[in-house]
């Protein structure tokens, strides 16, 4: 007989199968039948086995506070002064595997992103609108002519039973149900303390590190235990929980993420299934405490003190990157790993304890920074490299939002079929990584911030409604009723406002921002003058 006519059999498949025939009698025609039989099954089988692909391991690296510009990877068509400062090489060599997103939007401030990369719901549908910490209190700053509206100031939850809570499932807790080990690292920030979203865990996450409701940290210096006294107590709302075995180490607190992250992943390839890491540093946020793994470098090539401690801080968080790479190199992971790389809002640019003057200036060409509504508040450094699906090398300047990450991750995990309470505003971008289609053609993006950032001020820093159509771009400002347009590829700092020569593009884009806003229950602000509610964008000429 001959093997081939079979199909492909391995040669190992050959070897059993001539040694277990010549342990059957050569007259015994009925188990030779039987054997044959069994034999032609196994390409079916082995081919059947093939066709079940392996699920795609999922990192998400997740930067706070990083602005477009904090990275020697250049977003624009061009380098800036801060490309050339900054030392990026691993975002550089993610860049070199995967796909560069010119075009990709969270909200300005921390709590909204987050809360809609885990909802997959814009921030004017789930209200999460300003920072959350504390239950039932609000972040928000003062104003002399707005009363501020009610917003869910406890954040997010999976069970209802909370006020001030909006309630979805979230992709990581579909991500576990559908067989993935799920990770969470350093920062989580999409619920108050005291409520269930205050912890990871409550929202699909079998493993948390140092996730808590605090958006920021006390310290990053084990030196100052990252937040605590001797004792062991928290000295603030912002101590950094579960790195006491890095107290008084020298370690600062992006290495030790970085480690308690490799660690879990360690574990997680024991388990012989496809693991979900959600990396999430606290790097770039304020305090800006000096990494002098990388700060005396930054001093020498002539930086003051308080941006060479900015730039040590973004060279370790890209160091984390490069970690968390040569890892999945080393342990054979990195040929069916996706990651995705992230910023959660603009770069700190507002204040002059922590940055050097002019402030509003650090994320050119983009004006402005965190908490702004221009662009240099929205837009973020994003790449995305993905084994065999997204060619390397590439960039992508169609535009997308934070929310789409829920669909996307989904999709790239194989999921098809789910349900959730929450109706679903991100648009899978997996067309875009494939080369396949646009979802961005015909979209509107939309930004609703009826807050006041506290503290802060600033270009763009005030409650405003926001629509980003094609080429154009409008902001509302509650307060005085101005409606600012901007052509944002001819005009990307945002400059030169182009209302009163295009009249009929402000009225379109202000009927759709007013329409969506309403379809979505959206908030708004009240005049303390009259208590009667700020017109809708489409109600103010």
């Amino acid at each position: 007989m001959c093997f081939d006519s079979f199909g492909e059999i391995g040669l190992e498949d050959r070897k059993y199968f001539l040694y277990f025939c010549s342990l059957v009698n050569a007259k015994d025609k009925t188990m030779k039948k039987t054997l044959l039989f069994s034999l032609a099954m196994l390409p079916l089988v082995n081919g059947m086995a093939q066709g079940q692909e392996k699920k795609p391991n999922i990192i998400l690296f997740l930067v706070d506070d990083m602005g477009w510009q904090d990275t020697s990877l250049p977003f624009w068509n061009q380098k800036t002064m801060y490309n050339e400062r900054y030392e990026t090489p691993n975002m550089e060599r993610l860049a070199r595997q995967g796909m560069m997103f010119t075009q990709a939007y969270a909200s300005s401030i921390s709590s909204p992103t987050r809360c809609s990369l885990m909802t997959g719901c814009n921030a004017a549908r789930h209200r999460v609108t300003n920072w959350t910490l504390e239950k039932n209190k609000s972040t928000d700053g003062e104003t002399d002519v707005l009363n501020l509206p009610d917003w869910n100031v406890n954040g997010i939850a999976q069970v209802s039973g909370t006020d001030h809570t909006f309630v979805g499932t979230s992709f990581v807790e579909l991500l576990r149900e559908n067989g993935y080990h799920t990770i969470h690292c350093g920062k989580a920030h999409w619920g108050a303390i005291d409520t269930p979203g205050e912890n990871p865990c409550h929202f699909g996450f079998e493993t948390n590190i140092c996730g808590h409701a605090a958006g920021g940290l006390a310290t990053y210096l084990s030196e100052q235990n990252y937040g605590h006294d001797e004792k062991g107590n928290p000295t603030s709302l912002m101590a950094i929980p579960g790195l006491e075995h890095y107290w008084q180490t020298g370690t600062f607190a992006t290495e030790a993420l970085t480690q308690e992250a490799l660690k879990a992943l360690d574990k997680a390839k024991a388990y012989n299934q496809p693991f979900y890491l959600y990396m999430s540093h606290y790097a770039i946020h304020i305090p800006i405490d000096k990494d002098m793994r990388f700060f005396e470098k930054y001093k020498q090539k002539g930086l003051s003190d308080k941006e060479a401690a900015y730039a040590s801080l973004i060279e370790g968080m890209d160091k984390s990157l490069g970690d968390i790479m040569d890892w999945l190199e080393k342990n054979g992971e990195a040929d069916n790993t996706i990651i995705l790389f992230m910023g959660d809002n603009g770069g700190y640019a507002s204040g002059s304890g922590w940055r050097d003057e002019p402030l509003f200036t650090q994320n050119y060409p983009l004006t402005a920074g965190k908490g702004s509504a221009y662009e240099g508040g929205i837009r973020e450094p994003m790449i995305v490299a993905w084994p065999h699906v997204v060619k390397p090398g590439t960039r992508c300047d169609k535009y997308l939002m934070i929310e789409d990450y829920y669909p996307t991750i989904l999709e790239m995990a194989g999921i098809k079929d789910y349900h959730t309470p929450q109706p679903i505003d991100g648009i899978s971008f997996v067309p875009l990584l494939k080369q396949t289609g646009d979802p961005s053609d015909g979209r509107s993006l939309y930004w609703n911030f009826p807050n006041i950032w506290a503290g802060e001020h600033g270009p763009g820093i005030a409650a405003t409604c926001t629509i980003r159509q094609g080429d154009w771009k409008l902001i509302y400002f509650y307060e005085t009723g101005k409606k600012e347009l901007y052509n944002i590829p001819d005009d990307i700092s945002e400059k030169h406002d182009v209302a009163a020569s295009h009249p009929d593009i402000v009225k379109q884009l202000s009927a759709d921002l007013g329409a969506y806003l309403r379809s979505v229950d959206a908030q708004r602000p009240a005049f303390k003058s009259t208590g009667k509610l700020v017109p809708w964008p489409d109600e103010v000429e």
